[in-house]
């Protein structure tokens, strides 16, 4: 069984949530208020939280904001709000995914396990499997990112998003391969899921506040890994 947070204060889908989940190897813990939420999410390391937007006690844009000064694990929002806008705000807090009520538990459940697959520690790697591009160094036993030699600390999402750049420098990578990839489902050109993921990576390697330097953008095709000069490619 792998344990999951969710925080949501309606108590029948909790209950729900929980029976199902369970019978898929799931073990449920149930907050219901925001300010209890992220003092579990605080307690230990979920591998992932299952978040409400409307929450009393504390907003769920709130708890995100908080849970992302002290984690990077996966955080998938749960929103009744139609607007996109929400939608787009809690991806650029950091949330790895989103889905709107109402859903099915049967996707929910797909969701989780694309957050998963993602964040799994993969088998100890053989010497010399950290990615080397210019100044980036990736590590996917590691599961670090160092740029210049500073650890560079990225959500679930953000890794996987650069691990198939660097695999591909200087290569424009489609959107539909990196949405399957990267988030688990095929490229719907209405979510701006992707687009806000690779907004956020591009902050965190911009050199110099160049935020569009390193991931280019490739009209109508997908995004690329800009080398900056004759690349250093390679494997330590």
């Amino acid at each position: 069984m792998e344990d999951i947070l969710l925080i949501d204060d309606d108590i029948e889908l909790c209950e729900m949530l929980t029976t199902y989940l369970g019978r898929h190897d799931l073990r449920v813990s149930a907050v219901h208020r925001g300010d209890d939420g992220l003092e579990a999410a605080r307690s230990r390391a979920w591998p992932v939280i299952l978040l409400d937007v409307m929450l009393p006690g504390k907003d769920g844009f709130e708890v995100l904001k908080e849970i992302r000064t002290f984690s990077t694990g996966s955080v998938l929002l749960l929103t009744a709000r139609g607007d996109e806008v929400d939608r787009i705000v809690g991806l650029e807090m950091g949330a790895d995914d989103y889905l709107p009520k109402p859903f099915s538990a049967r996707e929910l459940l797909a969701r989780i396990r694309a957050v998963r697959r993602r964040s799994a520690t993969p088998a100890p790697a053989s010497e010399g499997s950290a990615l080397i591009i210019e100044d980036l160094v990736l590590d996917p036993a590691a599961r670090t990112v160092r740029q210049n030699g500073a650890l560079i600390d990225l959500t679930d999402v953000e890794f996987a998003l650069l691990e198939v750049l660097m695999r591909s420098p200087g290569k424009v990578v489609q959107r539909e391969g990196l949405a399957e990839e990267v988030l688990g489902r095929k490229f719907n050109p209405f979510d701006r899921s992707l687009d806000m993921h690779v907004s956020r990576l591009r902050k965190k390697l911009a050199v110099d506040g160049d935020t569009d330097d390193r991931i280019k953008t490739v009209r109508g095709t997908g995004y690329q890994l800009a080398l900056r000069r004759n690349a250093a490619i390679g494997r330590p």
